[in-house]
Parts: C-alpha cells; sequence; structure tokens
C-alpha cells in the first residue's frame, strides 16, 4: 500500500515513516523539505497522487497574530480538498485526546485541533481520528519547560503520557486497516516536572526541576488523563527513560 505522510519530518512523521517501510508498504514523505507547503495547499494534491491513505501528522504554526483556529480550519480544508482531488480513499489524522472537554478546550492549541477534526468529519473523504494524549517526548519541550543553566522551569501538566514510537504504530494500523477512531494514551499518569526530572536523570543532568503554575487550571487537574475509551499502550515514564 502506498501510504502518504503529510508532516514526515516531523517527531511522530519520522516514526511513521519508519513503521510504513518496516510493515513492507511505501511511504510518500510530505513536507516543506519536498517541496510541499500545506499552509497554501502548494504542491500537496500532487504529492498525493498515486497514494491510498494518507496520514496527517503535521503541526503547522501560524504567522504571529494570527488565530490559530482559523490558520488550522484552513489547513484541514486544503488537506481535505486536495486529498479528495488526488483520489485518496481515507485519511488519518492525529489529534489530541480530551479536547472535547470545554475546559480543556479553552487552550487554544486544543481548541483549533477540535476546529480540524470538525473539518476533516465534515469532508467528503473517508477518515479516521487517532486522538493522542501527550507524548513522553513532550517532557522538556519548550512549550512547557524553561532550561536555564542551573534550574529547568517545567509547568505542572498532569498527563498520561504516551511514547511516539506507539502512536505511530498506531496511526500505521489504522491507516492499513478500515477507517474508525481511536483513542490511545500511556499506562500510567505523572505530572510534567517528574517525568522531565527522569528524562534530565537518565541523561546525567542534575539541574533541578521547579514546578510553575501552568496557563490554564485543567492543564493539572486531571482533565488530560486518559478517557474511559482509552487504550493504554506502551512503556511506563520509568521505563520508557530506562
Amino acid at each position: 500500500m502506498k501510504i502518504a505522510v503529510i508532516g514526515a519530518t516531523g517527531t511522530a512523521g519520522r516514526k511513521v515513516v519508519e513503521h510504513i517501510n518496516a510493515a513492507g508498504h511505501e511511504a510518500v514523505e510530505i513536507s516543506r523539505s519536498t517541496g510541499v507547503d500545506i499552509t497554501t495547499g502548494e504542491g500537496l494534491e500532487a504529492a498525493l497522487a498515486g497514494a491510498e491513505v494518507a496520514i496527517d501528522a503535521s503541526s503547522p504554526w501560524p504567522a504571529e497574530g494570527e488565530d490559530i483556529g482559523e490558520f488550522l480550519s484552513g489547513v484541514m480544508r486544503r488537506v481535505v480538498e486536495a486529498s479528495k482531488s488526488a483520489g485518496l480513499k481515507h485519511i488519518v489524522y492525529l489529534s489530541i485526546t480530551n479536547i472535547d472537554k470545554p475546559e480543556v478546550a479553552k487552550f487554544d492549541y486544543y481548541r483549533a485541533k477540535a476546529l480540524q477534526e470538525e473539518v476533516l468529519a465534515e469532508g467528503s473523504v473517508p477518515c479516521s481520528i487517532v486522538r493522542s494524549a501527550q507524548w513522553m517526548e513532550f517532557a522538556l519541550n519548550p512549550a512547557a519547560a524553561e532550561e536555564h543553566v542551573d534550574e529547568v522551569l517545567v509547568a505542572d501538566w498532569y498527563i498520561q503520557p504516551i511514547a511516539v514510537d506507539d502512536v505511530a504504530k498506531t496511526l500505521v494500523e489504522v491507516a492499513t486497516g478500515a477507517p474508525g477512531n481511536r483513542t490511545i494514551a500511556g499506562p500510567e499518569p505523572i505530572r510534567l516536572p517528574d517525568l522531565a526530572r527522569l528524562v534530565l536523570d537518565s541523561r546525567g543532568d542534575n539541574r533541578e526541576v521547579k514546578a510553575t503554575r501552568p496557563p490554564l487550571a485543567s492543564l493539572s487537574d486531571g482533565s488530560l488523563l486518559a478517557p474511559a475509551d482509552a487504550e493504554l499502550l506502551g512503556p511506563t515514564p520509568r521505563a520508557w527513560v530506562g
């Protein structure tokens, strides 16, 4: 099967490409480095031509001052339109768990991802949405962690993280099967400062980790933990860093 990977050079996209090729399928890598700009749609339909399925693992970001909801909705419309024109049979979209919760949707990026889900579901190409919990690899992401010479400040998110490798495996499983949504998370909750501590310890980095208040209470009050219908996959945080 020929599977297009939108966002093929990103953290998840690289792993998706690896799993597609390892399973004996053909990965078509779509990113700016391959001459495709999904924010404008330039080159997208041509890149999708001949593929049966597209996995959208992209993470485009708007220009300063641009509304992220409108921006990401527009990107998804272009993906759906190009997929339809290219004759794709299935779009698999990587989303985030719990973004249907009003308290979580107050976080602008999560609100925008929910809008992308709506655009995809309203399109005419069969689709699957894979909602993933936050990734283990998020531990020191600049979106929530600020590194200094002698300390690391980490927002006190309460998450149930999953390894990106398990996310990629799931995306490929869905892409090679019948359309259907899935929700996935890791097996164990942990606070982000504690996950950062585990990662730093594994590197022999003894800088102090200090917890800081996240921008919204819902990021630390348990609202991000795995919902009841989630599949719990992969290693615990301690096993992952091990």
